[in-house]
């Protein structure tokens, strides 16, 4: 059975191991302690070398106990966003919030917490299952990076659950696909006290194509954010150069590009109205944009083994649970991408990427019993299948 007190105690004690992109080595380092001391074996890839972090991606073998049943992969995230070093967590009954100084890191903390839980109590119970292959890994936060570099040849299970979102009741087969943008913004300095009138302000020309983006919110597919922005030398100097960094996401590819072409299309609009001539020679303000996609969108069809299976083992525990769409990317886009089928189930986590971030232990224990649900579902209809075939 899952027990409330030890994955409240295990929650506990993962967030307050610092583990920031790239500097998860000590809750790696940790984990692999728990995982060997349930019997998994444990494997580490060179996503690390990848991306200049401190370890790989963690790769751990659960062997099962019963031939013929499908193994299945449960995966969360080492990583946190910052502010996330030093957490103190704060306890309130059932709830648990960050002190208000930094992130809670219950994305993903909690999913982990989900996973090891899961784990504990199918070996405690000696429970018929198939192969259970868990990854945790590095750099979500950073786009996703682990998941792109992960060395699939590790992983057994080819379907299964990413556990990273909020409101449980939900599993979520649908998330957009996004593109990172990149701007650079180029003016022309001068001394902003003496000679402000023979300069081009990059920041002015930025703020006008800003001004003009339609942001946030677009449609019930589509958001857009500018997250960054970068420039400037002295505050007596007219700006030559401004960095505006943001994404795209949509649920429409369609939709995505022409979100993005207006994005750019705005700044030009900024650039060409910029120009100037000084001494016989023509100044005008230019814009170089950078479009990288950063993952594509995750549609899990309904009627997917992994899909029917949730539902099944929800309905057993008198649960509802929905499928539905979010706007959040996460590794399952990837993973899916790189020919898995793997949905996101809710892990919890409340008020993410921010210092108000709680967590209710109720809702983990609600996860982690459909998982392990799941798990029991797969093994004993391969174990009553084993069993028919030898008395047949």
């Amino acid at each position: 059975m899952i027990d409330k007190t030890r994955l409240k105690e295990r929650v506990l004690e993962l967030v307050r191991i610092d583990s920031l992109s790239r500097k998860e080595g000590a809750i790696a380092l940790r984990l692999r302690e728990i995982v060997e001391g349930l019997g998994g074996a444990v494997f580490m890839d060179d996503a690390g070398t990848a991306v200049g972090g401190e370890v790989g991606n963690l790769v751990v073998h659960f062997d099962g106990n019963v031939d013929g049943a499908e193994p299945m992969l449960l995966s969360a995230h080492m990583d946190t966003v910052a502010p996330g070093e030093g957490v103190v967590p704060v306890v309130d009954g059932d709830v648990i919030r960050s002190d208000g100084s930094t992130v809670l890191g219950g994305d993903d903390k909690s999913g982990i917490a989900i996973i090891l839980e899961v784990l504990e109590a199918v070996r405690e119970e000696d429970l018929p299952h198939g192969h259970i292959d868990v990854v945790f890994t590095i750099c979500e936060e950073v786009g996703l990076l682990g998941a792109k570099h992960l060395d699939l040849g590790l992983v057994r299970a080819r379907t299964g659950l990413v556990l990273d979102s909020d409101s449980i009741g939900f599993l979520i087969t649908r998330a957009p696909a996004a593109n990172l943008v990149e701007f650079e913004v180029h003016g022309l300095e001068a001394h902003a006290g003496i000679c402000p009138e023979r300069g081009i302000s990059a920041l002015q020309v930025a703020a006008r194509g800003i001004a003009a983006m339609q942001l946030g919110r677009i449609d019930e597919d589509t958001t857009a954010n500018l997250g960054l922005v970068r420039g400037g030398t002295a505050v007596n100097i007219v700006p030559n150069r401004v960095a505006l960094t943001g994404e795209v996401r949509s649920h429409d590819e369609d939709k995505l590009e022409r979100q993005t072409q207006a994005m750019v299309a705005c700044l030009e609009e900024a650039a060409a109205g910029a120009a100037l001539e000084l001494d016989g020679r023509r100044h005008e303000a230019r814009v170089e944009s950078r479009i990288r996609r950063q993952y594509d969108r995750m549609d899990v069809p309904h009627d997917t083994a992994i899909v029917r299976r949730v539902h099944e083992a929800a309905r057993n525990l008198g649960f509802a649970v929905d499928t539905v769409a979010k706007g959040g990317g996460c590794d399952a886009n990837v993973l899916n991408q790189r020919g898995l089928q793997v949905a996101n189930l809710a892990s919890g986590m409340r008020d993410i990427h921010t210092v108000h971030e709680w967590l209710d232990v109720n809702d983990l224990v609600t996860a982690a019993r459909i998982i392990h649900e799941v798990v029991r579902l797969e093994g004993s209809r391969q174990a009553c299948l084993d069993a028919s075939l030898k008395h047949s």
